[in-house]
């Protein structure tokens, strides 16, 4: 039995620690999903789209990204 509801929790909170460990928190620290160290940067695009709409994740200019906070 698998539990794929579980894959966009993981996956938020994954990202939500390589920010926090990388200091993102704003646009003068935003850092790509590769430079932050997250895993697969260029998966999941749905749920990384879902967090923007939540306001947990801001995505600059750039296409670089930090937490909301």
């Amino acid at each position: 039995m698998a539990f794929f509801p579980a894959i966009p929790l993981i996956r938020k909170n994954h990202i939500i620690k390589k920010l926090t460990e990388n200091n993102a928190f704003s646009d003068e620290t935003a850092k790509t999903f590769s430079e932050a160290g997250i895993i697969n940067p260029n998966g999941f695009n749905k749920i990384n789209e879902k967090l923007i709409k939540q306001k947990v994740l801001v995505r600059t200019k750039d296409n670089k990204y930090y937490l909301n906070k």
